[in-house]
């Protein structure tokens, strides 16, 4: 099982040549998390940052990109988690158009306390996120 949105290019997210401009996608991988987080886990954005004062940045990322695209397109996003650790958890993107992987992304959380130190998952999202991830081995 996967995590899917959908995105239109639009011309906000697009160079001159009108293609997408690679810093772009970071923005749409970063909806794409924070609706999952919403949708999926039950636990969005809003409750993590405003009232935990928490967050949930990316630590690292590694993005390939193997084709442009364009404005009016409409990219299909997927989400697998792939692993889910004490404090932290991988993910993996992919965005697509017409059946062509246009680009892929492997990144990884961590769970952050308002004194900016990494700390464990909260139990109810560490929960889901691994049902998630077994609910995805087993498809």
């Amino acid at each position: 099982m996967s995590y899917l949105r959908r995105i239109q290019v639009e011309f906000n997210h697009c160079d001159p040549a009108g293609i997408v401009f690679y810093p772009r996608y970071f923005e749409m991988l970063n909806s794409v998390i924070e609706n999952f987080f919403a949708e999926v886990l039950a636990y969005p954005f809003t409750r993590i940052h405003i009232e935990e004062d928490c967050a949930v940045p990316t630590v690292q990322i590694e993005a390939g990109f193997q084709a442009p695209s364009r404005l009016g397109e409409v990219l299909e996003f997927t989400l697998e988690l792939q692993h889910v650790g004490r404090s932290s958890a991988r993910l993996v993107q992919r965005a697509s158009a017409g059946g062509q992987v246009r680009l892929q992304c492997v990144s990884t959380l961590v769970w952050v306390t308002p004194d900016g130190r990494a700390a464990p998952w909260p139990e109810v999202i560490r929960r889901k996120m691994i049902a998630f991830m077994e609910a995805s081995d087993g498809a």
